[in-house]
């Protein structure tokens, strides 16, 4: 019979908590099997992103939007005193014979096609106001969400000429959409109390466009312009 060995209690205690931590996951705490983590494919949408269904750019969700408007600052109808189209350089070059207008009319068509001077000469348009659908290009308007004699009176009568530039040349945020030209000279210069896209479908759209406008120029809304907003946002369903 050999010789036993005789190892003290403390390190067989030892020995056995160091096995125990080997079976266990070192990135999770107490061992255990570690937490799956979601895929790319799954990954939750950023905060912020636009519904599916939005046509403009840079959109926000309806909860983004109803804390844009709780946050704009709410005055009287500004002055028109000094104001001119003139004063908002539109529409600026954007690259390769292309001004601001052709651009949008690019972006928001179907199946258009440009001449060497980037004209639109053939493509379909679907207007959002009013459900009109368009094969013209001469019969569509580039409206300015938020207008800029609407702009001036509610704080761009302060800007700079070159922050004026940019308010009538955003492809960035919300500000500039391809309509039937019935629709845009319907609507002329009028804040949303004044006036409603016909097609009530295109209220949930409209209202949080003017909203992220207004937020990011950091320009004024009155009591009755923010109370339409929020009933326009009311019909969003998300």
């Amino acid at each position: 019979m050999g010789r036993q060995i005789h190892v003290p209690g403390a390190l067989v205690a030892a020995l056995l908590l160091a096995a125990a931590a080997g079976c266990s996951d070192p990135g999770t705490p107490g061992g255990g099997d570690p937490k799956p983590q979601p895929s790319a494919s799954r990954a939750a949408p950023p905060a912020g992103a636009p519904a599916a269904g939005d046509v403009l750019p840079g959109m926000v969700t309806t909860a983004v939007a109803r804390g844009q408007l709780a946050e704009l600052k709410v005055a009287p109808v500004g002055t028109m005193a000094g104001y001119s189209r003139a004063k908002f350089t539109h529409w600026a070059e954007q690259g390769n014979k292309c001004d601001t207008r052709e651009t949008v009319l690019k972006r928001d068509g179907t199946e258009v096609t440009q001449d060497g001077e980037c004209r639109a000469v053939s493509g379909t348009w679907t207007s959002l106001y009013d459900g009109v659908v368009v094969n013209d290009a001469s019969k569509m308007d580039i409206d300015h969400i938020v207008p800029l004699a609407e702009g001036w009176r509610s704080g761009a009568s302060g800007w700079d000429a070159a922050r004026r530039k940019a308010f009538a040349n955003d492809l960035t945020h919300p500000q500039l959409l391809a309509v039937s030209a019935s629709s845009n000279r319907s609507k002329g210069d009028q804040s949303p109390d004044l006036w409603q896209p016909p097609d009530r479908s295109s209220w949930c759209q409209y209202g949080r466009a003017w909203t992220t406008v207004k937020s990011t120029y950091g320009l004024t809304v009155t009591e009755p312009e923010k109370k339409m907003l929020t009933t326009m946002l009311d019909t969003c369903t998300s």
